[in-house]
């Protein structure tokens, strides 16, 4: 099915979010509504809350959606929404939304996997990207090396076998009474710490292309307890090193021994600065001179939703550019560089906008 117009609808976690998208990866308009204030006190999403909360949200996010794209609801040709993975209530009030527009405006429901959608997510970007592709899709509940060979076509190379790398993110926030979501907490006291402070383990750094940080968040929870004086800043460095070091390491690995043509990053946890930065630095000048263009991301603050007066949620609206493209999380400028492992013209293109 090709349609000019879609509107898409996401609610599996704790984010109401809706856009209208033109001819595939023409964003008029995204807005979207975070829950962060409502689950902050609890230390993570709950489930109930954040369906209470759809439920709320969902149809005032949409009429500005179509208020902001500038056209009329008649003009949409179709309506898409996340079916899963995610949480059951919550995709159920995305769906049955979704689904009741569709038969309003006659118009096809096109179900989506949210996985799926982040694969395509780097395309709003730079929709002529060459296949194959090596995505690395890292999120709070997924962490993931897929091969993209072609639209439509994956191959999952690996997945974490135990915690998320934004899970563990969380959690050890959570346990170091950071607060929740805990991975821009870490993210910014990383900035300020040593890196090389404190050798956490690197579990599974070479054994294959599945991940596994469980490990490496009992180890910073039992050395917090066993040194309760360490710098806070030097413990988020160092943590957050070692997973990004395992992330980047076997992304890098994958986009050799497939012979991609180019490196995505994919899901929230591709805001953390330093997932960024390493996986950038990926291409760096050597003496083998093969040539590596890489697509450069510069993080900037994310339009986290405020709780307006007297509490309760309200829209935030991320606004279209003025060529109609996607609204940038991050600036982005190209940079031509050279690469020693990969012998072929490479991109690396960042998606994300939080965590």
């Amino acid at each position: 099915m090709t349609a000019d117009l879609i509107l898409g609808i996401e609610t599996s976690c704790d984010e109401t979010a809706a856009a209208l998208v033109a001819r595939g990866t023409d964003v008029m308009s995204s807005v979207v509504s975070s829950q962060i204030e409502l689950h902050r006190r609890y230390g993570g999403v709950v489930p109930e809350v954040a369906s209470r909360a759809h439920v709320e949200l969902l149809m005032p996010v949409v009429a500005q959606a179509i208020v902001e794209a500038g056209v009329e609801d008649r003009a949409i040709e179709a309506v898409a929404a996340t079916h899963g993975p995610g949480l059951v209530g919550a995709l159920l009030v995305g769906v049955s939304a979704a689904k009741a527009m569709s038969l309003v405006w006659d118009v096809p429901f096109v179900a989506m996997n949210h996985l799926e959608a982040h694969l395509y997510a780097a395309f709003l970007e730079e929709p002529e990207l060459e296949m194959p592709l090596v995505i690395l899709l890292v999120s709070g509940g997924h962490t993931m090396l897929v091969v993209m060979e072609d639209h439509l076509r994956y191959r999952v190379l690996g997945g974490t076998v135990d915690d998320a790398a934004g899970e563990a993110f969380d959690k050890v926030a959570r346990h170091m009474d950071l607060g929740y979501p805990g991975g821009p907490v870490i993210d910014e006291l990383a900035m300020q710490g040593n890196a090389s402070a404190i050798a956490f383990p690197r579990a599974m750094a070479n054994d294959g292309w599945d991940f596994s940080f469980s490990g490496v968040k009992t180890a910073v929870i039992n050395y917090v307890r066993k040194h309760p004086d360490t710098d806070v800043r030097d413990i988020a460095a160092s943590f957050q090193e070692a997973v990004v070091d395992v992330l980047v390491d076997k992304a890098r690995r994958a986009a050799r021994d497939v012979g991609a043509k180019g490196l995505c990053l994919a899901g929230g946890v591709a805001a953390n600065s330093r997932l960024r930065e390493k996986t950038l630095d990926v291409c760096v000048p050597t003496a083998i001179g093969h040539s590596c263009r890489v697509v450069r991301c510069v993080p900037t603050t994310p339009q986290w939703l405020r709780r307006p007066p007297g509490g309760g949620c309200r829209p935030t609206v991320r606004r279209p550019s003025t060529s109609g493209r996607t609204p940038r999380s991050a600036s982005l400028s190209s940079a031509d560089s050279t690469l020693s492992t990969f012998p072929v013209r490479f991109r690396v293109v960042i998606s994300g906008s939080g965590f």
